[in-house]
């Protein structure tokens, strides 16, 4: 699949998730971990990639001089505009366009982040290079992704892409990690977390294609015993639980 035909799975994907994504999410992510491992400061100006409804955004923007949100889904952005307003927060800017080619000059930002978004890239390390473009000499580079284990890569891709046709391919731990190996960057340092979601919940707001539905179900069911996806289902209080096993990795660019 070309990018520009992923991009409009992508804008279909999360136009119609808009909706209800931030009220599913926002109270669920340990955002604490993810700023502390930024060692984000009111000095720094922050570019939010893949941005969504604002949710990693605003939590940086109240500690941060400014922060630019920036993602391909329309919807998402008017979503993340009310959040501002309703947090109170002025130093922010929101932009529309694609991660692949960004329009910002070399060295703009002393922080790049982005959470969720690179197992929706059909190229991650192309993704990287240009978050490592636009950050300032010595700035700070933070990716937050689910990563599943290396045998459990190709059950979760199968799974996740028939629950979410946008998606394209989860990294490891260690893939992750040896993207920013690769890209150069220094001082890398990583945290791990669990994200557990009703999966009944989860569902509501994706949009499979409907002949898929009952297959998802199925995988899911077989899941509770062999946990061949990495997701570790389980049956708490006759509801389906998922745990997303996720990685954050941080790092500078050189000096």
């Amino acid at each position: 699949m070309n990018s520009a035909a992923h991009n409009e799975l992508i804008l279909d994907q999360f136009n119609r998730q808009a909706a209800t994504f931030a009220e599913r999410h926002a109270h669920t992510d340990p955002l604490d971990l993810l700023l502390r491992t930024a060692g984000v400061t009111a000095s720094d100006t922050v570019l939010d990639l893949g941005c969504g409804p604002g949710i990693v955004a605003c939590a940086f923007a109240a500690k941060a001089a400014h922060v630019t949100g920036f993602d391909l889904a329309p919807a998402m952005l008017e979503k993340a505009k009310t959040r501002q307003v309703e947090l109170s927060l002025a130093n922010m800017t929101w932009l529309c366009g694609d991660v692949s080619a960004l329009p910002f000059a070399d060295n703009s930002f002393s922080m790049v982040v982005t959470r969720y978004t690179f197992h929706h890239f059909l190229s991650p390390a192309a993704v990287l290079a240009e978050m490592v473009r636009v950050c300032r000499p010595g700035g700070r580079i933070v990716v937050a992704d689910v990563t599943p284990a290396v045998e459990q890569l190709i059950a979760y891709d199968h799974f996740e892409t028939l629950r979410d046709p946008s998606h394209a391919h989860a990294l490891s731990p260690d893939g992750l990690k040896g993207l920013f190996t690769s890209a150069k960057l220094h001082g890398i340092q990583t945290a791990h977390y669990g994200l557990e979601m009703d999966f009944e919940d989860l569902m509501s707001g994706s949009f499979p294609n409907p002949q898929d539905v009952p297959t998802i179900w199925q995988l899911l069911r077989d899941d509770l015993s062999n946990d061949s996806t990495g997701l570790g289902a389980q049956l708490k209080d006759g509801k389906y639980i998922i745990t997303f096993p996720t990685t954050i990795v941080a790092a500078n660019k050189a000096a």
